[in-house]
């Protein structure tokens, strides 16, 4: 990380990264690893902003029995260095349970352990992130006529920073989506919240849930309400006949590979949406086989006994959705027959999945210098970086958002560690990173 000079005027960084999520960790291990190979004098220094105050992944959908859906060999590591101190395996070794892992013979951690094990490692590299800052600003300094340099404004309280930068590494991560007008509320949740929400239900007796989506999330949302209030009705609620099983084959993996992304992106428009449309079962709207098992079969059990809470509302759709102080009123249309049948509850879960934030909307009057294509997605180089005016130098690199041109693996982990090491070696190669000597600071003011 640059330091501070005297007067408070910091150095120019070499990279700045807004969010430190798993992407931007990642990112930041990988230039740890690269300093300490290269010594002083070919450091990248760095820095990231994170508003929130710790680190923190989906923390609202770490349910004590959920597994991940990505191997444990993608980590934030592995597939770009397999030797790294960084690793799932190294985290196991710290924790006492490595053995223990390995006899368990499973690929798949807990998720809530993944969780933890991203902790550990942005411990590890905390020295380049200041957390509890929001980028509020980002502006375009100009010399000899072209942006060299971009400022980056972040707030922490009513304090306001400003750091210097030749790069930027945007990964801000996923916004959680809700249908058209439906807001959140005390009641009515986006399962992103689920765990915070579900504690301060503690003194409550809820008699009704409403989960609505088809998804792994939505499917998880059910089985965690059914268990842990066993008083109430559980009401799933989707458009299909049922929950899809996730391909996880060996021969539809190779969609997230590394090499898939070269191919996606040369790809013509028409064959990345047949790719995307081919493929989509590996991610998108689908369960794990187990899971679905598990649900089903407790279904079948509970019509058997005559004790049925939880129930399956196929071919539907939840329409008309009030809060009232004490339950939210909604009907279930049949999308087959049109029929509307009231239905209340004390809450409805939306697990109707994210989407990406407008990587632009951040980056203020730089954006103009941005290109966008025909539909109006932003341009991306296949190193990541937003395609602009060649009067911008200062480069700009998306961790997520790039579906469009790079692929599935856009905002999953199972490209991540290969992704930062690119990013990292784009910037060294077009020369925006060390030149082999110190470089002069460049003074602005770090504070207003």
């Amino acid at each position: 990380m640059s330091q501070a000079l005297p007067g408070d005027a910091p150095l120019i960084h070499d990279l700045i990264g807004i969010g430190f999520g798993p992407s931007n960790v990642a990112m930041a291990i990988a230039l740890s690893e690269h300093n300490a190979g290269v010594g002083r004098q070919g450091a990248v220094t760095a820095h990231f902003f994170e508003r929130q105050p710790r680190f923190g992944w989906h923390r609202g959908m770490l349910i004590d029995d959920a597994t991940m859906q990505v191997s444990f060999l993608k980590d934030l590591v592995t597939l770009r260095n397999p030797t790294s101190e960084f690793s799932f395996l190294c985290y196991l070794k710290s924790q006492g349970r490595l053995i223990d892992f390995v006899n368990h013979k499973n690929l798949f951690p807990l998720r809530v352990e993944f969780h933890d094990y991203f902790e550990w490692a942005a411990a590890k590299v905390d020295d380049m992130v200041s957390y509890g800052h929001e980028v509020v600003d980002v502006r375009p300094v100009v010399r000899d006529g072209v942006v060299q340099y971009v400022d980056v404004t972040a707030r922490s309280g009513t304090e306001l920073v400003v750091h210097r930068a030749r790069n930027l590494v945007i990964g801000t991560g996923l916004r959680p989506q809700m249908p058209e007008g439906v807001e959140r509320s005390e009641r009515i949740w986006h399962n992103s919240d689920l765990l915070a929400q579900v504690d301060g239900l503690k003194d409550a007796d809820p008699t009704r849930f409403i989960v609505v989506g088809a998804g792994q999330s939505a499917a998880e949302n059910v089985a965690f309400l059914h268990r842990r209030f066993p008083r109430a009705e559980v009401c799933a609620v989707f458009s299909r006949y049922g929950y899809s099983p996730a391909d996880d084959s060996s021969f539809a993996n190779r969609i997230f590979d590394p090499g898939a992304v070269d191919e996606f992106f040369t790809a013509p428009e028409e064959i990345k949406r047949k790719l995307i449309g081919y493929h989509g079962n590996t991610n998108y709207s689908v369960v794990d086989i187990d899971l679905i098992d598990d649900l089903y079969r407790q279904e079948y059990q509970e019509k058997v006994l005559g004790t049925e809470r939880l129930r399956f509302l196929k071919v539907s759709r939840l329409t008309d959705v009030v809060e009232t102080p004490d339950k939210v009123r909604t009907t279930v249309e049949s999308l087959v027959t049109g029929e509307r049948t009231p239905l209340d509850a004390d809450v409805v879960v939306y697990a109707t999945g994210y989407r990406s934030a407008d990587p632009l909307g951040l980056l203020g009057e730089v954006q103009q210098y941005c290109h966008r294509d025909d539909e109006g997605r932003v341009r991306v180089e296949r190193d990541y970086r937003i395609t602009t005016d060649p009067q911008l130098r200062c480069g700009i690199y998306l961790q997520g958002g790039t579906e469009h041109t790079h692929g599935i693996t856009s905002s999953l982990l199972s490209n991540t560690a290969v992704r930062v090491g690119e990013i990292l070696g784009s910037i060294l190669d077009r020369g925006d990173g060390p030149a082999g000597a110190p470089r002069a600071a460049d003074e602005i003011g770090s504070s207003l």
